[in-house]
């Protein structure tokens, strides 16, 4: 008995000094400190940005993102004392949670009465504090998304700063709000305070851009932002998807091809650990080593093992043809490849190694690997799989990409972990993926769309990975998504288009979200996909300098013909463009925008962006909500007439007319007009005098109706999906004999 009620108050009095290290610390009332100490233990909670929060200036509006039954308890011990916050219902009357209630003011919410009165507005301008709770749904309903308009609305009425908070990792607690299919629950996970600094809702609305005027969605936008940066700023692509490993479980499957089978997270990490001791010898620490290979396990674990590492994969697009692969090679300074021997047999790239080799870089092939492998070197990666064999510091380059070329010769684009791990976050902040869902990859990982979106991505919130090697096996992947039922497919409009012309109506049953990029999404595609299929194609915009996803469109909060909002986090300025009245240049900035660039007349060195700003070259208009519409790429403008027309308009015309078919507008040589616009289609019945009558309908200027139109039988295409310009306006230049004056 006495040895009991002294570690009883051997306890008391440890908890009686951390409380008061805690007040010291973080300026907490004695009361509150004593509260969080317990909280502060055993989550350890990481709470340097708390400061933030206490020094913002008043009126204040603490918007809390609330992912768990602890958010309140946190909130009560860390808020100064003054604030009045708005408890749910829960909150308000649980028995656990009364010696916190007593710390501050509370009021229980009541989505009817408590937000149209003006005692809110009245506490605020009266230099007060308010803590509001948000629901933390990535999409959230009309009905949720009104709490949001009703807080902005008392925030201008106000003038109360906004400080977003979210406690990173809470979703994972035995009492989060989540459902527990969606995020494994964990009784003890590090939980991380993301506090962004305070700013008003005029400021946000001034910062998204003159275009945007709604209070309630910039809002929701910076809450969506402190989501974004909740994640551990010390994390690897390498350490962030081993702690999602550990957090999901390593005997759960995460990934599968049609040739090897599935693989749980510890299988693909153990492998991971074997390939990066072998990668170790390789080059140096930091060093481009490129990775050829399709999609498929191998390619998950070469990746990582390269991470692991610490070397950077330079991913090689071995479609893009030998000049351009030939150039990658030396733009990056790239002095080993590493590759399959069995893919280089299957698909025919032979002339491809031998460009590789001529261009001076030589080849680890992952059979030879395989088959040295000692047990001595299995044993340790099974024993050692959660450690990288390199530490790597995550502002440091994680990948080198390849720009398609599709305008000119391929830029090396550098990527670091933390550009990778924030586009993840991004995706994550605005779309519903869960543990529950199924992903079909068939874009290849040298496309920024298919490594982060359809490899990187469902590694890093458990979402199980099905590797298609090719994306124009037509006939064949709707079989395989007729097997695997996925629920999600990553893809092109090229490519959904072939899927659906070979499909059964069942073959895509099991899908619920489409995503697509790349290419504008035509009405027609998404019209069969939506009746054949039952399936919404969500619509986004990215580039490979950004990650590569800048904007995209929700189920719930999309717009047809437009690619959604930003990315929380990312900034845009629109620079005007001379015969464009309406939109502009976009410029991007935010944390999943590149370093930099490597290019073939300075190889090897990386030039980074000013001021961490990037010229996209893409002309777009902004609506009020914040939509993006993409009127086309800068050089995809001709000038004709003294008017700038729109090539990418001109396609959408012709679409609109031959929908079946495939259409590419390309500019040539004119002695006259100094240029003038080809029609590049596979219609045989496609003819001007018809496209002229459907212009006139349709209120087309007559310059945007193309002078020539070229058939073909197949519209050239890079591995991306996209169409390949270069390729179309050969062809073009070829066809119209006019070679010498192009």
């Amino acid at each position: 008995m006495v040895l009991t009620g002294a570690m009883l108050l051997a306890v008391v009095l440890a908890l009686v000094a951390v409380a008061i290290v805690l007040k010291v610390q973080l300026g907490l009332s004695f009361t509150q400190a004593l509260l969080y100490a317990p909280l502060k233990l055993a989550w350890r909670v990481d709470d340097t940005r708390l400061g933030i929060a206490r020094d913002a200036e008043t009126p204040v509006i603490y918007a809390i993102s609330h992912q768990s039954k602890l958010d309140p308890a946190l909130m009560l011990s860390l808020l100064p004392e003054q604030t009045l916050h708005i408890l749910d219902d829960y909150s308000a009357t649980s028995m656990w949670l009364e010696p916190w209630r007593e710390l501050a003011r509370t009021i229980a919410f009541n989505a009817e009465h408590v937000f149209v009165s003006r005692r809110l507005v009245r506490h605020l301008r009266g230099r007060g504090r308010l803590a509001v709770y948000f629901p933390a749904a990535a999409e959230p309903d009309m009905k949720a998304f009104r709490l949001f308009r009703a807080v902005a609305r008392i925030a201008l009425k106000a003038d109360a700063k906004i400080v977003p908070i979210v406690v990173g990792g809470a979703r994972h607690l035995p009492m989060s709000s989540t459902p527990a299919e969606h995020a494994p629950r964990r009784w003890f996970p590090e939980l991380r305070l993301s506090v962004l600094e305070p700013m008003t809702i005029a400021a946000l609305m001034e910062r998204a851009g003159p275009q945007q005027s709604m209070a309630a969605t910039a809002l929701f936008d910076r809450v969506a932002e402190a989501h974004v940066a909740a994640s551990d700023p010390a994390d690897t692509v390498f350490t962030a998807i081993r702690d999602a490993a550990l957090r999901f479980g390593p005997s759960r499957t995460i990934v599968e091809d049609v040739v090897t089978g599935s693989m749980t997270y510890r299988k693909m990490m153990i492998a991971t650990r074997v390939l990066a001791g072998r990668f170790s010898h390789v080059d140096q620490p930091g060093e481009a080593v490129g990775l050829m290979l399709p999609n498929a396990n191998g390619v998950a674990i070469a990746f990582l093992g390269l991470q692991s590492a610490g070397r950077v994969p330079a991913m090689i697009n071995y479609t893009a043809g030998t000049a351009s692969i030939s150039a990658a090679i030396r733009t990056a300074t790239i002095r080993t490849v590493i590759c399959s021997r069995t893919f280089v047999q299957k698909a025919d790239l032979g002339a491809v190694v031998e460009t590789i080799e001529q261009a001076g870089a030589k080849f680890v092939w992952l059979e030879d690997v395989r088959d040295s492998v000692s047990i001595f070197e299995k044993a340790i990666g099974a024993l050692l799989w959660r450690f990288p064999v390199v530490d790597r510091d995550p502002a440091k380059p994680a990948v080198v990409l390849f720009t398609s070329g599709s305008e000119g010769l391929p830029k090396g684009v550098v990527l670091s972990h933390r550009n990778l791990i924030a586009n993840a976050m991004q995706a994550e902040a605005r779309l519903t993926l869960t543990p529950q869902d199924t992903l079909l990859n068939v874009l290849p990982v040298f496309h920024s769309f298919g490594l982060m979106a359809g490899t990187v991505l469902p590694f890093l919130i458990g979402v199980r990975l099905f590797l298609y090697p090719s994306p124009l096996h037509y006939k064949l992947i709707p079989e395989v998504a007729a097997k695997v039922k996925p629920t999600i497919l990553v893809g092109t409009d090229t490519f959904l288009n072939g899927y659906a012309r070979t499909a059964k109506d069942s073959d895509f049953a099991s899908l619920r979200l489409v995503v697509a990029g790349a290419e504008a999404v035509k009405a027609e595609t998404r019209r069969v996909w939506r009746e054949r299929f039952g399936a919404e194609i969500v619509e986004g915009f990215g580039l490979t300098e950004a990650s590569p996803v800048v904007a995209v469109n929700t189920a719930i909060h999309g717009r047809d013909g437009t690619v959604g909002r930003l990315m929380p986090g990312m900034r845009m300025k629109l620079e005007p463009v001379e015969g464009i009245a309406e939109g502009g240049r976009l410029v991007i900035s935010g944390p999943n925008v590149m370093m930099g660039y490597m290019t073939a007349d300075r190889p090897g060195e990386l030039q980074p962006l000013v001021d961490g700003w990037h010229d996209t070259g893409d002309i777009v208009s902004v609506d009020r909500e914040g939509y993006i519409s993409i009127r086309g790429r800068a050089k995809r403008f001709a000038k004709i007439g003294g008017e700038m027309v729109s090539l990418g308009a001109v396609e959408m015309l012709v679409q609109s007319l031959w929908p079946e078919e495939h259409h590419a507008a390309v500019t040539v040589p004119d002695k006259r007009k100094g240029e003038r616009i080809v029609l590049v289609t596979t219609c045989d019945s496609a003819d001007t005098k018809a496209l002229r009558q459907y212009g006139r309908q349709s209120g087309t200027s007559e310059l945007a109706i193309p002078d020539d139109i070229v058939k073909i039988e197949e519209m050239p295409v890079l591995g991306s999906g996209k169409t390949d310009y270069t390729a179309v306006r050969r062809i073009a230049v070829e066809r119209l004999g006019l070679e010498a004056a192009a």
